[in-house]
């Protein structure tokens, strides 16, 4: 149901684009289905919050929960069927996020440019990226006017090697660089040494021909162009590796930060579950099952909110990054806990 509504909502959302471009059915079909793993990471933790307040509040208000703990059953034994739901399904989203929903969101990216373009072949074809730059191995900020993706062909390279304080002890300059038989060849190739006052020492060395010892493939050049919600969990790592590796602490700082989500995250319905359980098991009147609805709902919209803010202030640097993915998981679960064994 909640899948659903998300995507008409969407729809109607989005209404004059679509009549606006003359989207094709089958198109915004591709579309959808695309969208659906993203769609039900996103719509999960709620489906299980109203799953627990129903049932748990129905068998409560028949005043079955009170004759199971007349019988010896404790409030865990009677709540543990949600529980362990809410560990499958976290697991289940936490592979379903790793395998599923990267590769939706970067094919959603592409859809919606072929929708925004109305033109299939010229999205498929596009063969050439401008603009290509990347942090690699060695402290090397690579800076590549084009890539030709076809022939593995670089023009316009510029590549800067740093020390660890970050100060340029290299320059190299190229027209062009082929990738063939596992190393690059670079044309017209100009290399400036720096000293640690940042001016150039001796003459600059040129070679209309020379082999380079650069360890990066196209491949890895091609990997870290994505935008990291784009990477799974072993891609985003070797991401942060690499930047590491060139000094660019600031940046790799908030790359963990999201390395660390994307192990939290998954969690958020086993959270949102426990959270949800004492307030179902209060819902005997329709007064009170009212007021443990609104008061369910306020919190888990405080989890959330908490969620962020902690996101934002481990972006910021305030907080460590494997604490600021974590935090809120860690404060709410234990709110959770804590209300449990204090119910009547």
């Amino acid at each position: 149901m909640f899948i659903f509504l998300y995507i008409i909502t969407d729809i109607f959302g989005h209404l004059d684009e679509i009549l606006k471009n003359k989207t094709e059915l089958v198109l915004l079909k591709e579309y959808y289905l695309a969208y659906l793993p993203v769609i039900f990471v996103q719509i999960a933790p709620v489906a299980c919050l109203l799953a627990v307040l129903y049932t748990l509040g129905t068998l409560n208000r028949n005043n079955e929960v009170i004759a199971m703990r007349a019988s010896g059953l404790s409030i865990w034994q009677v709540s543990k069927t949600a529980v362990i739901f809410g560990v499958i399904l976290s697991v289940f989203v936490f592979f379903l996020n790793e395998n599923a929903v990267t590769r939706s969101q970067a094919r959603i990216k592409n859809l919606k440019t072929e929708i925004e373009s109305q033109n299939k072949q010229g999205a498929a074809k596009k063969e050439d990226i401008k603009n290509l730059s990347m942090y690699g191995l060695r402290n090397r900020l690579f800076f590549v006017n084009k890539f030709s993706l076809k022939d593995n062909i670089m023009e316009g390279i510029t590549i800067l090697e740093q020390d660890k304080q970050q100060n340029i002890t290299k320059k190299i300059v190229a027209s062009k660089g082929i990738w063939q038989d596992g190393i690059w060849t670079f044309y017209n190739c100009i290399t400036y040494e720096f000293d640690k006052n940042d001016q150039i020492k001796g003459e600059p060395a040129y070679f209309a021909e020379e082999i380079m010892m650069i360890t990066e493939t196209p491949a890895d050049f091609l990997n870290q162009m994505q935008l990291p919600e784009f990477m799974n969990i072993s891609q985003l790592n070797d991401y942060i590796y690499r930047l590491s590796k060139s000094g660019a602490e600031a940046v790799v700082e908030n790359l963990k930060v999201d390395l660390y989500q994307r192990f939290a995250s998954p969690f958020t319905s086993l959270v949102i579950i426990i959270v949800g359980i004492p307030f179902a098991l209060r819902t005997k009147k329709r007064v009170t099952a009212m007021a443990s609805f609104g008061i369910c709902f306020v919190v888990s919209f405080l989890y959330y909110v908490s969620n962020a803010m902690s996101i934002a202030f481990g972006k910021a640097g305030f907080l460590p990054p494997l604490l600021a993915a974590s935090l809120s998981h860690v404060i709410f679960f234990l709110l959770g806990i804590y209300l449990v064994y204090h119910l009547p």
